[in-house]
């Protein structure tokens, strides 16, 4: 019996219904969660949450959030990052989104969150920092937002390794080193004096390792909590993901930490990776790791299941046809699911006139008079355009939204090093 797929081609129906079934089957994945911690200096926290309902009480449009945060200097940021993060975020998303519409407001509304999270959190005087790595899966969709030090990196079914967060370390990072001396800050090795530099580099004022964080008040505001994200769609294939604090990259690398666990469950496969890192270097800071398995509900008795390739040939595809490829093709091998990672964003720039621009998707259903990072209201006249004092001249006229609040605007103008931010005499005893 056939189908009629569209106006252009005609498929079996069986083929179509092996494409509702697999698309029934991407909307609801399985997550499972482990994780496991040495303590040196108890400044790593961690945040599971799943089951999370985007529409409440329906039960069905659930997501699983994850996040690490490695604090340094004491671990007052990093507390409150994990009681409020997550609350910010959400709170920057607007009401009533479909599905797509809501993973795709993620990036801007993770960029929003984390900044007000370091704002009020800097409201408070303490001068205490932290990382943060912060994971959302909704359906078969993960997006990673980033800060400091932190990693997090994803191992598809076919075995290929994604690197879903950045390294903010000054010593690796150059574009981020530019940007902080251009706003004002000085980066270079500690000094001890007749010329000695040891160490890695690092943020003067203050001594900072990084060059985002949320907290360290007493650094510098050049220090910003802008994060990086990136957001990338699984196949059904699934994938395992590992987000570990620095304690475990600085002993072993990705491909050790995925090998070193194969086969494990997650509760094992994080006690592992803790165990690998310290036989290499011992416990020198505080180690945690949290391992999370996305993959498809085991079904029992499952209905006349399709034949089932052998070996890993199948997973050979790393990138989609085109649609026009596609469709040109009516075979087995087209409804295949191939392990495909696909990235649907990806930005780290440190700027928010970038972040919160109205390229981003579904910018135009923001309300107008609120502000885009602390969604507080504002009245008609008194917001500043996210673009002013932006060098590009297309963008600065002052009814180009988004607009922020005044001391929204101040936050931005400081991260940006365009005024002074508190005193030129800043230290930092227990930094990163």
């Amino acid at each position: 019996m056939l189908s009629k797929s569209g106006d252009h081609h005609t498929v079996p129906l069986s083929v179509l219904l092996k494409r509702e079934l697999a698309n029934e089957k991407l909307e609801n994945p399985e997550i499972f969660h482990g994780q496991a911690s040495q303590s040196k200096k108890g400044e790593d926290f961690t945040f599971l949450k799943t089951e999370c309902q985007r529409v409440l009480g329906d039960g069905v449009t659930t997501y699983s959030v994850f996040g690490l945060f490695d604090g340094h200097n004491g671990s007052a940021a990093a507390i409150y990052s994990k009681e409020n993060l997550l609350n910010n975020v959400l709170s920057a998303i607007p009401p009533d989104l479909n599905r797509d519409e809501w993973v795709a407001a993620l990036p801007r509304a993770l960029v929003a969150g984390f900044v007000k999270t370091d704002k009020d959190f800097q409201e408070r005087a303490q001068t205490s920092g932290t990382t943060v790595t912060f994971v959302i899966i909704d359906g078969w969709v993960v997006t990673v937002a980033s800060v400091g030090d932190s990693r997090c990196i994803l191992e598809s079914a076919e075995g290929g390794i994604y690197y879903l967060s950045a390294d903010h370390r000054l010593e690796c990072n150059e574009e981020e080193r530019e940007r902080i001396t251009s706003s004002g800050g000085e980066v270079g090795r500690l000094n001890t004096g007749g010329g000695t530099e040891i160490g890695p580099l690092r943020c003067w004022p203050g001594g900072l390792c990084l060059s985002r964080s949320i907290g360290d008040m007493d650094v510098g505001e050049f220090i910003v909590p802008v994060p990086y994200v990136k957001q990338v769609k699984l196949s059904s294939a699934g994938g395992r993901l590992i987000i570990s604090s620095d304690g475990v990259w600085d002993a072993i690398s990705a491909e050790t930490a995925f090998e070193c666990c194969r086969g494990m469950p997650v509760d094992a496969a994080a006690s592992q990776i803790v165990k690998e890192a310290l036989s290499v270097k011992g416990l020198r800071d505080d180690t945690t790791c949290i391992v999370i398995d996305i993959q498809l509900p085991e079904k029992p008795n499952p209905p006349q299941p399709p034949p089932k390739k052998q070996g890993k040939g199948v997973f050979k595809a790393m990138f989609r046809r085109k649609p026009s490829e596609a469709s040109s093709q009516i075979d087995k091998e087209e409804y295949c699911e191939p392990d495909v990672v696909e990235e649907l964003f990806e930005e780290g720039s440190a700027a928010l006139s970038e972040r919160l621009d109205s390229k981003y998707p579904i910018c135009n259903i923001f309300k107008l008079f609120m502000c885009a990072v602390c969604q507080v209201e504002i009245k008609p006249g008194e917001g500043v355009s996210v673009h002013a004092g932006s060098s590009d001249s297309r963008k600065v006229r002052p009814w180009d939204g988004p607009f922020l609040c005044s001391s929204c605007q101040e936050k931005k103008e400081a991260m940006e090093g365009k005024r002074p931010s508190g005193d030129g005499s800043r230290y930092s005893s227990g930094s990163e």
